[in-house]
C-alpha cells in the first residue's frame, strides 16, 4: 500500500533541522508502538482550543495514545468548543486590539485565547450547571471522584448531546471517556470550572471541598498505573507544551526510585517534547532532553526527540504521520 499524502508529504519534504526533527519523532513514535510500548501524552498550554481534537480523537481511537496528562484548561475546554463552537469568534487582527477593545470583548462575556474568544454563557455557564449537578450529588452521598470522572459522567451521561455543535467523533476527552483511558489533571485547580467549585463550596452548595480529589491522590493513582503498566510494556511520554502538563507525570519515575526506592522500574522509554520556549533562564519547558537524565527521567539510552515550533502546526502533522494518513 502507498503512503497516504501526509506521510508522502513528510517523507519527501522533512529532511533538515526541525522538519527532520517532526520526521524522525514520527518514526520513533511508531517504533516504540511496534514494539509493543504504550504512550502516554501531555497537553499544555490552550491546545483544546486550539482543536487539536481533529486529530487527536482519532489516535486515542485508534490506540496511539493510551495515557494522557492535561491542564484543567484542556480538559475543559474541549467540552466548551464540543457545545458552544458556532458561538465562538476569531479575532484574526488580536495584536492589534487596543486596551479599549479588550473591554468591550469582556463586555460581551467573550474570554480571547490568542485569536479565539470562549463565549462565556454558551460554553462555561452551560457546563457548570450540567457538572455542579454531578458535583451536589456526589457530595451528597459521600463520593468522591477526580476532576475528569466528573467530565465523563456529563459526556457519557448524554446530558450534553442536544447542545453539541461539533461532530462528537472530533471531541479527544469523549474518546477518552469511551476509551476509559487513564487520565491525570495535576492542577485542576487553576481552571475556570476549579474557580466555579471553589465558590460553590464557599456558598455552601457542595459541603465537602475534598468531593473533587486532588493531585496527591492524582500521583498516587499515576504511580501504581505505571509500576503496574511498566511491567509488561515500555512507557513513552510525548509531551506538547511545558509546565505542570508536563512536570507532574515525568516526575513519577524518580519518585518511584528515590521515594518507594522501587529500583527495578524501568525509566520511560521513548521522549518527545514540542515546545517554542527558549532553552534558557531556568525553564523546565525550554530545558533540552538531557537534562532530564540527571533527574533520573530519562535514561542514556531513551530516545530522545526535541521539535522546537509551535505545537498548533506540529502535533496534527506528526499525528497524521503516526496515523499514516
Amino acid at each position: 500500500m502507498s503512503a497516504q499524502p501526509i506521510t508522502a508529504f513528510i517523507d519527501h519534504h522533512y529532511r533538515h533541522f526541525n522538519a527532520a526533527a517532526l520526521r524522525d519523532a514520527a518514526i520513533g513514535y511508531n517504533k516504540h508502538l511496534a514494539d509493543g510500548g504504550v504512550m502516554f501524552m501531555t497537553l499544555a498550554g490552550a491546545m483544546s482550543t486550539a482543536e487539536l481534537g481533529l486529530s487527536l480523537a482519532e489516535m486515542i481511537r485508534q490506540d496511539k495514545v493510551q495515557a494522557i496528562c492535561c491542564t484543567g484548561a484542556n480538559l475543559e475546554e474541549d467540552v466548551f468548543n464540543l457545545v458552544a463552537h458556532d458561538h465562538y469568534i476569531r479575532v484574526p487582527h488580536y495584536r492589534d486590539l487596543t486596551p479599549a477593545d479588550e473591554q468591550a470583548l469582556l463586555e460581551k462575556h467573550m474570554n480571547r485565547v490568542t485569536d479565539t474568544c470562549i463565549p462565556e454563557m454558551e460554553a462555561m455557564r452551560r457546563i457548570e450547571g450540567a457538572i455542579l449537578a454531578e458535583w451536589v450529588k456526589a457530595d451528597q452521598a459521600g463520593e468522591h471522584y477526580f476532576p475528569h470522572e466528573f467530565f465523563w459522567k456529563i459526556l457519557l451521561s448524554g446530558a450534553l448531546e442536544q447542545y453539541y455543535q461539533i461532530d462528537p467523533k472530533n471531541s479527544w476527552l469523549l474518546a477518552a471517556a469511551q476509551k476509559k483511558i487513564p487520565m491525570i489533571v495535576p492542577g485542576w485547580e487553576d481552571s475556570t470550572l476549579g474557580n466555579m467549585f471553589a465558590g460553590h463550596v464557599i456558598t455552601g452548595d457542595v459541603k465537602n471541598v475534598h468531593t473533587v480529589r486532588t493531585g496527591i491522590e492524582y500521583m498516587m493513582y499515576l504511580a501504581d498505573w505505571y509500576t503496574k503498566t511498566s511491567e509488561k510494556q515500555s512507557i513513552g511520554f510525548f509531551q506538547i507544551g511545558g509546565g505542570i502538563a508536563g512536570d507532574f507525570p515525568i516526575c513519577v519515575v524518580p519518585m518511584l526510585h528515590q521515594d518507594l526506592q522501587r529500583d527495578h522500574v524501568p525509566l520511560w522509554g521513548y521522549f518527545c517534547q514540542i515546545s517554542d520556549s527558549t532553552t534558557s533562564y531556568g525553564s523546565y519547558s525550554g530545558a533540552v532532553p538531557n537534562e532530564k537524565i540527571t533527574w533520573g527521567k530519562l535514561g542514556i539510552d531513551t530516545p530522545k526527540y526535541i521539535i522546537e515550533s509551535d505545537a498548533s502546526i506540529v502535533a496534527p502533522l506528526m499525528f497524521g504521520y503516526v496515523l499514516g494518513w
